[in-house]
């Protein structure tokens, strides 16, 4: 069990830390999940995020160190009900919301190592369209 992550998206890569003493559970359902291959998106009501629209996937978990406010290279699980499950990570200013209004998320995951890349890989999200992204243990 390690506690980093080694993030590969669109042109980047990144290292990030799981966010274990605030959110065990988030974290050890997260972590039985890897290696985990998405794809990012641009937020639609949030600011400077992307996301990985997750549909019915279920994670098992409940709210634990849950945030509407994410800092840049923050990821937050959003574990489903009101909007579908989803995993956001802020690159600017970020007001976690979806078309049913306000939300909040697990902050799990914390980028340590390429922080300097994930404005730009947001911007390139924005202005150019989906982006593979993967997760993997260190």
């Amino acid at each position: 069990m390690s506690d980093e992550v080694r993030i590969t998206a669109g042109a980047y890569s990144f290292r990030a830390r799981f966010e274990r003493e605030a959110a065990p559970q988030t974290c050890a359902a997260f972590e039985r999940a890897l290696p985990f291959v998405s794809e990012i998106i641009h937020v639609r009501w949030s600011g400077e995020g992307v996301w990985m629209p997750l549909g019915d996937l279920q994670f098992g978990v409940g709210y634990e160190n849950a945030t509407s406010h994410p800092a840049p290279g923050q990821f937050i699980l959003y574990p489903g009900g009101v909007s579908e499950t989803e995993i956001l990570l802020a690159y600017g200013p970020v007001a976690f919301a979806s078309k049913a209004g306000p939300l909040a998320g697990n902050h799990f995951l914390t980028i340590t190592e390429g922080l300097e890349h994930v404005h730009p890989l947001g911007r390139t999200v924005l202005y150019k369209g989906v982006q593979p992204i993967r997760f993997d243990a260190l």
